[in-house]
């Protein structure tokens, strides 16, 4: 059950939204415009913009620069490289200063229109609105199909309930902010870690658009490897396979002995497998220990944009020159 109604009476809330990007210059100014009319609709709520360039090569901080240059709600910053969706999600979650936060993708396939629906379940008490696909217009069938299968064996795999058929477009609170944006964990994993907090969720449900301009920056690649961050941290499932399978190798060795009577037949091969599946497993897991021993940041913010009216501001805007500023959890 939700906590109590949110009563804001010496001010009005902060919302903050976090718009990630990698090269997206053919949609962001459509994107940027219905999201302000949105925002400026949205009574009750001061709001800010956060811009996150993830890399673009192709024009996308240009675009962002016209924003945060017409606008003083509208900040920005850009990574030195495309350091992936995840990492740019939470850059915006660092940048923010919002009582809430809401996190939608650039490509406008999650109508900003929703925000004021999330942000009134906010207001009542919710520590976490997620907003949950129904259908997902312009995407192929076999993406919507593995994603079906992702949600729901991450979920019976994971050691905690997750949101089904939920990305990254939902609203946080800033209590939920500051704990994942203090956790020491790398390669977070932004969709399972909201969920393990147990902070009180509910969701909104809704269509799913098609991309309104470009192509999806979401590869094949990309994809499996989001996949396997889920998996690996959410759940211990994996590390345990290799002793499911031990145990599945030698009574199918057994039983091979005692029906051919010639073990070498179907035991090594098997057996060979087995091991090689195992190791692989546990290395995935050592290579997320060393990945997290070696205390690299997340990402590298190259640059700063705007902020001069922004919510809360109280000390001389950010400098305008590239810095290499390194962001550790």
């Amino acid at each position: 059950m939700p906590r109590e109604r949110r009563v804001f009476n010496d001010r009005r809330p902060v919302l903050s939204v976090v718009v990630p990007c990698y090269n997206e210059v053919e949609v962001l100014a459509r994107t940027h415009a219905r999201l302000t009319q949105v925002l400026a609709g949205l009574a009750g709520f001061e709001c800010e913009q956060i811009y996150v360039d993830d890399g673009s090569v192709d024009g996308t901080w240009e675009v962002i620069n016209s924003f945060a240059g017409a606008s003083g709600s509208v900040r920005a910053v850009r990574l030195s490289r495309n350091f992936g969706h995840q990492a740019a999600c939470l850059a915006g979650l660092r940048e923010s200063l919002g009582d809430a936060v809401v996190v939608i993708d650039a490509d406008l396939q999650d109508p900003p229109e929703l925000i004021p629906e999330l942000a009134a379940l906010w207001r009542d008490g919710w520590s976490v609105v997620s907003a949950r696909r129904r259908s997902r217009d312009g995407e192929t069938l076999f993406k919507k199909a593995s994603a079906y299968a992702f949600y729901r064996l991450l979920n019976a795999l994971s050691d905690h309930s997750l949101a089904l058929d939920t990305g990254d477009f939902r609203l946080l609170d800033r209590e939920l902010v500051a704990l994942l944006t203090g956790v020491p964990d790398k390669n977070l994993y932004l969709r399972g870690a909201v969920s393990w907090f147990g902070l009180p969720e509910t969701s909104v449900t809704y269509d799913r658009d098609p991309r309104q301009a470009g192509e999806s920056k979401y590869t094949l690649r990309k994809m499996l490897a989001l996949s396997r961050r889920g998996l690996l941290a959410g759940s211990v499932a994996p590390l345990r396979l290799s002793a499911y399978l031990g145990t599945a190798v030698l009574t199918g060795g057994v039983a091979a002995a005692a029906v051919q009577r010639d073990v070498r037949l179907l035991a090594r091969p098997g057996a060979f497998g087995a091991h090689a599946l195992a190791l692989g497993v546990v290395g995935e897991y050592l290579h997320a220990v060393f990945r997290q021993v070696q205390g690299r940041p997340d990402y590298v913010i190259q640059d700063r944009l705007g902020g001069e009216d922004r919510p809360g501001a109280a000390s001389p805007p950010p400098s305008k020159k590239p810095v290499k500023e390194p962001v550790a959890l």
